[in-house]
C-alpha cells in the first residue's frame, strides 16, 4: 500500500521534478544514487524552511540591534543632559555661596562704617550740647555784667548826688567802671560769634552724617534684599526635591540642626550692642540672612545624606522595574524591591549618599552584594556585583566607588539591582532619582 502511494507521489511529481542520479565514482566502480521527486520535494522544503528560519532570526537580531543601540543613544543623551544640569546647578551654587560670602563682608563692612558714623554723630551731639552749655553760661555773664554795670553807675550817681569825693576821682572811678564793661562786652560778643560759628559747622556735619548714613541705609537695603532672594531661590529646589521624594523636608533639616555645631565660625549671629541695649534694624535683618545660610548648610547636609544621587553614572537600559514582576527563573509573579540597571560588565558602582558599609560579600540571591546605612533611616543595597571595593564598617561619601557591574547571584544577565529602604521597608528607587535629577 505504501508503495504504491510513494509510487503515486513521484508519478505526479516527475513532471516538475525529474528523478535525478547522482554518481559516486571510485578506483574500482561506479555507483549512483537515484533522487526521487518525493526525496528532492523533500529536501527542497528543509532548505526553503532553513533559509526562511535563518533570514528570521537575522531580521529579529537586527531588529534588537537597532533598538539596542536606540535606547543607548537614548540613556547617553539623558546621561549627558544629566550632567550639563549637574554642571549648572553646581556652578550656579558655586556663584550663589560666592555672592553670599561677598555680601557677607559688605555687610560686615558697612556695619563697621554705620557704628563709625553713629560714634561720630553721638560725639557731634555731645558737642553741640556742650556748645548750647557755654552760650548759656556766656549769656548767664553777659547779664551779670550788665547787672554790675547797672550796680556801678547807679553808685555812681549816688556818689554826685552826695558830692562825696573829688570830680577828678569821680572821673577815674566812671572811665575805669567804662573800661571794665567794655572789655566784658566784647569778650563775650567774641565767645558768643565763635560759639554760634561752632554750633552752625556741628549742624551741617550733623546733616551730612545723617545723610551719609541713609544713603547706606539704602544701600544695605539693596544687599540684603539680593541675599535674601538668592537664600530664596538656593532653598526651594532643595525644598521641593524632598517633597517630591515623599520627605518631610522639616524633619530632615531638624534632624541635620540637631547634630550641626552652633559654636564659632563666620556664622555666629552679630551683636553689636554691649548694653543689653534693643537690636538695631540691620543686625535683626543680618541675623535673619545668617539664619538662612545655616537653613541651607542643613539642607546640603541632609541632601548628601539621602540617597537621591545615581548609583551608575555610564550608559544603562532600565530593566525590570519595582514592584511586581513575572520571575525570570520561571516562578510565576513575584515583588521586586528595587530597580535593575542593565550595562557593560565593569561599569563602576557609586553610593548615592554618605553612609557607613554594613555589608560587602555575597550574599544567597543577591550575588556580591555591598549594603550602606546612612543617616535618617535609610539603607541602599547594590546587588550582582562583579567585584566590591569596599570594606565592612567604611565610611564612604556620595560619589564614592564602592564596585562593579557584574551577574553574580541569582542574575540572567550583567546589571545592577539597586534599593533603597527606609526602616527596613524598600521604597521604589526611582522616584528618589528622579527627584534629585534636576538638583545634584
Amino acid at each position: 500500500m505504501l508503495t504504491k502511494v510513494s509510487h503515486s507521489i513521484n508519478a505526479r511529481l516527475d513532471a516538475y521534478l525529474p528523478e535525478r542520479r547522482l554518481f559516486l565514482k571510485s578506483d574500482r566502480d561506479t555507483r549512483f544514487i537515484r533522487l526521487r521527486p518525493f526525496t528532492q520535494l523533500v529536501a527542497l522544503s528543509i532548505g526553503a524552511l532553513s533559509l526562511g528560519w535563518m533570514i528570521l532570526a537575522t531580521a529579529i537580531l537586527l531588529m534588537d540591534s537597532i533598538s539596542a543601540g536606540t535606547s543607548r543613544e537614548q540613556v547617553a543623551r539623558q546621561q549627558s543632559l544629566y550632567e550639563e544640569r549637574l554642571n549648572a546647578l553646581s556652578e550656579d551654587r558655586d556663584l550663589r555661596a560666592a555672592e553670599a560670602s561677598g555680601a557677607q563682608a559688605r555687610f560686615g563692612t558697612a556695619l563697621e562704617q554705620v557704628a563709625q558714623m553713629q560714634a561720630r554723630l553721638l560725639a557731634s551731639e555731645q558737642r553741640r550740647r556742650e556748645l548750647e552749655t557755654g552760650i548759656d553760661v556766656i549769656q548767664n555773664t553777659l547779664r551779670r555784667t550788665i547787672d554790675e554795670r547797672d550796680a556801678a553807675r547807679a553808685e555812681f550817681l549816688a556818689l554826685n548826688a552826695t558830692g562825696s569825693g573829688t570830680a577828678e576821682a569821680r572821673q577815674r572811678d566812671v572811665a575805669a567802671s567804662l573800661a571794665y564793661v567794655t572789655d566784658t562786652l566784647g569778650q563775650t560778643a567774641v565767645q558768643r560769634d565763635g560759639a554760634e560759628k561752632l554750633a552752625a559747622e556741628a549742624d551741617e556735619k550733623f546733616a551730612a552724617v545723617a545723610s551719609a548714613k541713609r544713603a547706606l541705609e539704602t544701600r544695605n537695603d539693596v544687599i540684603f534684599g539680593q541675599i535674601e532672594q538668592a537664600l530664596k531661590v538656593t532653598v526651594e529646589p532643595l525644598d521641593q526635591m524632598f517633597r517630591d521624594a515623599g520627605l518631610d523636608p522639616e524633619s530632615l533639616v531638624d534632624a541635620a540642626k540637631r547634630g550641626y555645631d552652633w559654636q564659632g565660625g563666620p556664622l555666629t549671629p552679630i551683636r553689636l550692642s554691649t548694653r543689653n541695649e534693643a537690636p538695631f534694624a540691620e543686625e535683626v535683618r543680618a541675623n535673619s540672612i545668617l539664619l538662612g545660610l545655616q537653613e541651607i548648610d542643613q539642607y546640603r547636609e541632609a541632601a548628601f545624606k539621602t540617597p537621591f544621587a545615581m548609583p551608575v553614572r555610564t550608559a544603562v537600559r532600565y530593566s525590570s522595574g519595582f514592584g511586581n514582576r513575572r520571575d525570570p527563573f520561571g516562578r510565576g509573579v513575584r515583588g521586586h524591591e528595587g530597580q535593575d540597571m542593565a550595562g557593560a560588565y565593569g561599569s563602576p558602582i557609586y553610593a548615592t549618599a554618605d553612609g557607613v558599609v554594613t555589608h560587602a560579600g555575597w550574599q544567597s540571591g543577591y550575588g556580591r552584594l555591598v549594603k550602606i546605612r546612612h543617616a535618617y533611616g535609610f539603607e541602599t543595597r547594590y546587588a550582582h556585583l562583579a567585584q566590591v571595593r569596599v570594606e565592612l564598617g567604611q565610611k564612604v561619601s556620595r560619589g564614592d566607588r564602592i564596585g562593579d557591574m557584574g551577574n553574580s547571584g541569582r542574575s540572567t544577565g550583567t546589571h545592577l539591582h539597586y534599593e533603597v529602604r527606609i526602616g527596613g521597608s524598600p521604597k521604589n528607587p526611582m522616584t528618589f532619582i528622579k527627584a534629585g535629577q534636576n538638583v545634584f
